[in-house]
């Protein structure tokens, strides 16, 4: 076998194994994301919840939220095209998220409202309205 031929194919086999590589590196990278994020802010004030959380990479029609009680629900999943497919080496960004968050304010269930949600730049912003659970008592 000519040397230069022999060189060539071992060169195409390790670039091949490098591709796989980086093709499981890049699974294990979006499972990850997918099981531990996306990543939440919450600020919380007299009035209102303040969720932003970050999910790149989806389009509104992607995206499902649903609050019972004090739990928020957010699943998001995106269909990846099958001729995108059959080129892809890496894909690390997440193709689905469900997460489930317990807020740090008390929901009654059926008393749930979010006030707005807002998706823009893949970052949602959710505004939840805070109901005073106290009564002012006033002293004579």
């Amino acid at each position: 076998m000519n040397q230069d031929l022999y060189l060539k194919i071992k060169h195409i086999n390790k670039m091949g194994l490098i591709k796989e590589v980086i093709k499981e590196i890049g699974n294990k990278s979006r499972e990850f994301y997918e099981f531990v994020l996306p990543p939440i802010d919450m600020h919380l004030t007299d009035e209102s919840l303040k969720i932003i959380i970050d999910i790149p990479g989806f389009s509104k029609k992607d995206i499902e939220l649903s609050l019972c009680g004090d739990i928020l629900s957010i699943k998001a999943k995106k269909i990846i095209d099958d001729e995108d497919l059959k080129t892809l080496i890496s894909n690390q960004r997440p193709n689905i998220i469900n997460k489930k968050i317990r807020l740090p304010i008390e929901v009654k269930e059926g008393e749930e409202k979010i006030e707005t949600a807002k998706y823009e730049n893949g970052v949602l912003v959710l505004i939840i309205p805070v109901t005073k659970k106290s009564k002012n008592i006033s002293i004579e």
